[in-house]
Protein backbone atom coordinates (compact mmCIF):
# COMPACT_ATOMS: atom_id res chain seq x y z
CA UNK A 1 0.00 0.00 0.00
CA UNK A 2 1.04 3.48 -0.73
CA UNK A 3 -0.13 6.17 0.54
CA UNK A 4 1.34 10.04 -1.15
CA UNK A 5 0.95 13.14 0.48
CA UNK A 6 2.11 16.75 0.11
CA UNK A 7 0.49 18.15 -2.99
CA UNK A 8 -1.03 21.52 -3.42
CA UNK A 9 -0.95 24.28 -5.21
CA UNK A 10 2.10 26.25 -5.86
CA UNK A 11 3.11 29.54 -8.17
CA UNK A 12 5.53 28.58 -10.57
CA UNK A 13 9.03 28.84 -9.64
CA UNK A 14 7.91 27.34 -5.72
CA UNK A 15 8.67 24.39 -3.85
CA UNK A 16 7.40 21.48 -3.09
CA UNK A 17 8.00 18.11 -1.05
CA UNK A 18 6.11 14.88 -1.24
CA UNK A 19 5.47 11.94 0.91
CA UNK A 20 5.11 8.56 0.17
CA UNK A 21 4.22 6.50 3.25
CA UNK A 22 4.60 2.64 1.88
CA UNK A 23 3.25 -0.78 3.74
CA UNK A 24 2.79 -4.19 3.38
CA UNK A 25 6.02 -5.47 2.00
CA UNK A 26 9.97 -5.29 3.71
CA UNK A 27 10.49 -1.35 2.70
CA UNK A 28 14.47 -1.53 3.14
CA UNK A 29 14.76 -4.39 0.67
CA UNK A 30 13.09 -2.24 -2.28
CA UNK A 31 14.40 0.49 -4.41
CA UNK A 32 11.59 3.02 -4.92
CA UNK A 33 10.34 5.34 -7.61
CA UNK A 34 8.19 8.34 -7.99
CA UNK A 35 6.38 8.94 -11.53
CA UNK A 36 3.73 11.27 -12.48
CA UNK A 37 0.53 11.14 -14.86
CA UNK A 38 -0.97 13.82 -16.63
CA UNK A 39 -4.03 13.89 -18.38
CA UNK A 40 -4.35 11.54 -21.47
CA UNK A 41 -0.55 10.76 -20.98
CA UNK A 42 1.35 7.70 -19.75
CA UNK A 43 2.63 7.48 -16.42
CA UNK A 44 5.79 8.42 -16.83
CA UNK A 45 8.92 7.35 -14.45
CA UNK A 46 11.01 10.39 -12.82
CA UNK A 47 12.83 9.38 -9.77
CA UNK A 48 14.39 6.12 -8.53
CA UNK A 49 16.68 5.63 -5.25
CA UNK A 50 18.06 2.14 -4.12
CA UNK A 51 17.55 0.19 -1.57
CA UNK A 52 19.93 2.55 1.00
CA UNK A 53 19.63 5.97 -0.58
CA UNK A 54 23.08 6.06 -2.51
CA UNK A 55 21.88 6.14 -5.30
CA UNK A 56 19.42 7.81 -7.64
CA UNK A 57 18.55 8.62 -11.13
CA UNK A 58 16.15 11.41 -12.52
CA UNK A 59 14.24 12.00 -15.56
CA UNK A 60 15.48 14.49 -17.91
CA UNK A 61 12.80 16.66 -17.52
CA UNK A 62 13.24 17.33 -13.42
CA UNK A 63 16.95 16.41 -13.01
CA UNK A 64 18.73 19.06 -11.48
CA UNK A 65 15.36 20.62 -9.42
CA UNK A 66 13.84 17.45 -8.08
CA UNK A 67 15.53 15.21 -5.64
CA UNK A 68 14.34 12.03 -4.27
CA UNK A 69 14.95 10.62 -0.69
CA UNK A 70 14.36 8.01 1.55
CA UNK A 71 13.70 7.54 5.28
CA UNK A 72 13.81 3.19 6.08
CA UNK A 73 12.78 3.83 9.51
CA UNK A 74 9.70 5.55 8.41
CA UNK A 75 9.05 3.33 5.38
CA UNK A 76 8.41 6.76 3.80
CA UNK A 77 10.26 7.97 0.34
CA UNK A 78 10.53 11.77 -0.38
CA UNK A 79 10.62 13.33 -3.50
CA UNK A 80 11.73 17.74 -2.93
CA UNK A 81 10.50 19.54 -6.00
CA UNK A 82 12.29 22.95 -6.68
CA UNK A 83 12.08 25.30 -9.66
CA UNK A 84 8.60 23.85 -10.25
CA UNK A 85 7.21 24.83 -14.19
CA UNK A 86 3.55 24.37 -15.41
CA UNK A 87 5.11 21.13 -16.79
CA UNK A 88 4.96 20.14 -13.46
CA UNK A 89 1.19 19.58 -13.04
CA UNK A 90 0.33 16.26 -12.62
CA UNK A 91 -0.66 13.58 -10.45
CA UNK A 92 2.30 11.96 -8.67
CA UNK A 93 2.79 8.93 -7.35
CA UNK A 94 5.24 6.25 -5.50
CA UNK A 95 5.77 2.51 -6.12
CA UNK A 96 8.55 0.08 -5.10
CA UNK A 97 8.20 -1.18 -8.98
CA UNK A 98 10.22 0.10 -12.17
CA UNK A 99 7.12 -0.57 -14.32
CA UNK A 100 4.16 1.68 -14.96
CA UNK A 101 2.23 -1.42 -15.24
CA UNK A 102 2.54 -2.24 -12.10
CA UNK A 103 -0.63 -3.58 -10.79
CA UNK A 104 -0.59 -1.74 -6.93
CA UNK A 105 -0.68 2.15 -6.64
CA UNK A 106 -1.73 4.59 -3.74
CA UNK A 107 -4.24 7.65 -4.95
CA UNK A 108 -1.42 9.93 -5.56
CA UNK A 109 -0.80 13.39 -4.70
CA UNK A 110 -1.94 16.29 -7.16
CA UNK A 111 0.78 19.14 -7.92
CA UNK A 112 -0.43 22.05 -9.61
CA UNK A 113 1.61 24.49 -11.15
CA UNK A 114 0.41 28.02 -11.47
CA UNK A 115 0.07 31.42 -11.21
Amino acid sequence: QYVESGGGLVQPGGSLRLSCAASGFTFSEYAMYWYRQTPGKERELIASISVRGARTTYADAVKGRFIISRDNAKNTVYLEMSSLKSDDTAVYYCNASPSRLAPNWGQGTVVTVSA
